[in-house]
């Protein structure tokens, strides 16, 4: 069966539930207006139908393979997944500042629908380095953002968040990772984290890992837990040595 993004629909919940046309009426949102965000989405649509629709059938005949250590990707995901980054696509609410559009943020929130609606298994590349951005942006210092922001909303970097341990899955309370802060002012992390989504892949550049840890000393529970930006490659010192 062939996939039709339901731009329409989602246009209509912008507008008739979400009140999005209101909000840029009374200038929340800067020079935006209704006529270039419905042109946003409907461009999104076009994209999801017609280009990354279509991997779901390498995605579930092929699958991703693992092989001395690397991981390639099904036919099409990465050339899909550069034209995507290329376009802009990873930052259409991100700020301008670091190279993204800037617009408010249910225009990514429904740019998000129609990449999980076209293909969940290519979405959720994306998916997890805005949420990577979203907690660099949060908590992350300046010289963090300067570093990693550009490169991740250009979309030439990925990222994830790595949790889950053998012993911990939801449950935060049980994870053992440490980080040990070394006389350079970084950090070594020790602990194993598995199922980490798109944790390894051949699409980008580098990938930027946010690993949860305890330092030495931190309180017990959820409120012990740090978290560390752990890139494959360090930036400007190669890959990073992982120790076993």
């Amino acid at each position: 069966m062939t996939y039709r993004s339901p731009v329409a629909d989602i246009l209509f919940s912008l507008q008739a539930v979400a009140g999005l046309p209101e909000m840029i009426g009374s200038n929340l949102h800067g020079d935006f207006d209704w006529g270039t965000i419905s042109s946003v989405v409907e461009e999104a649509g076009r994209f999801a139908t017609e280009e990354i629709a279509p991997l779901n059938r390498s995605g579930d005949v092929a699958g991703a393979r693992y092989e001395n250590g690397v991981v390639t990707m099904p036919a099409g995901f990465g050339d899909v997944y550069r034209r995507w980054a290329e376009a802009g696509w990873g930052g259409v609410s991100s700020p301008v500042e670091f190279g993204g559009m800037g617009m408010p943020h249910l225009v990514n929130v429904a740019c998000t629908e129609i990449w999980n609606g076209a293909s969940m298994a290519f979405a959720l590349c994306p998916l997890l380095t805005e949420g990577a951005i979203g907690a660099l942006k949060a908590h992350g210092s300046r010289d963090l953002l300067d570093t990693y922001l550009a490169a991740m909303i250009s979309g030439r970097w990925t990222g994830t968040m790595n949790l889950t341990e053998p012993q911990a899955g939801s449950d935060l309370n049980a994870v053992k990772t440490r980080a040990e802060r070394a006389e350079d002012g970084t950090y070594r992390l020790f602990g194993q984290k598995i199922f980490i989504t798109y944790g390894e892949h051949d699409m980008a550049e580098n990938i930027v890992h946010l690993v949860l840890a305890r330092l030495s000393g931190a309180p017990a529970g959820t409120r012990g837990l740090s978290l560390f930006v752990a890139p494959k490659f360090i930036v400007n010192s190669g890959p990073r040595r992982d120790r076993p």
